[in-house]
């Protein structure tokens, strides 16, 4: 009853997507080159923690691209784990925006670096962090409208991606939070805090 609902769900977005032509080239990039734009705000994540002056911003700005590549490592034996279907080859006829892949769809590796990464820019910046999880739901979104997953795939790949950065962070801070005291007192400072600032503390 689940397959064919979310069945249903994907057809759904399909149909959308077959009536928005307009869409199909924004969609389609994002769907496939939206990872830059994850990769430029954990750049801006870090640059903003460095000005805040706070080393428990510059362990979770520290923290999120690790907790993004450990989520997407956890995740490739998920994949494999639970073999499950691209949605085109389960409705031949959707439409197909990207080019087609070999391997199984459950949970989305986009999704999960989408998830990962919100999560871990959250913990650094509210109002990035808020911005990038509406980046990432649009994602998840974009990967479903280009007909590369199940709606499912992409759900579950936000909340897994999320779940293991903040798991993550609360099993590390405050080692990360010891790390970054202590590295500003070297050389390396200047990664970790502006020339003005001091994190004695």
């Amino acid at each position: 009853m689940w397959q064919s609902t979310q069945g249903g769900w994907f057809l759904a977005v399909n149909q959308f997507a077959q009536s928005t032509p307009v869409l199909h080239t924004p969609m389609r990039l994002y769907a496939e080159y939206g990872v830059v734009l994850f990769a430029a705000v954990l750049l801006a994540a870090w640059w903003w923690a460095r000005r805040d002056r706070n080393p428990t911003s510059m362990a979770a700005a520290l923290w999120a691209p690790a907790g993004a590549l450990l989520a997407i490592g956890l995740n490739q034996p998920l994949v494999n784990l639970v073999h499950a279907p691209r949605p085109y080859t389960v409705s031949p006829h959707a439409l197909v925006l990207v080019a087609r892949s070999g391997d199984y769809s459950f949970p989305s590796d986009h999704a999960v670096m989408a998830g990962a990464v919100a999560a871990g820019v959250l913990l650094t910046h509210r109002r990035l962090g808020a911005a990038t999880a509406l980046a990432a739901v649009v994602m998840a979104f974009a990967r479903v409208y280009v007909g590369a997953h199940f709606p499912l795939d992409v759900i579950v790949g936000l909340l897994l991606g999320a779940a293991v950065t903040c798991s993550g962070y609360l099993a590390v801070r405050r080692l990360l939070i010891w790390g970054v005291t202590r590295l500003t007192r070297t050389p390396l400072r200047p990664l970790f805090t502006t020339a003005e600032a001091s994190l004695s503390r």
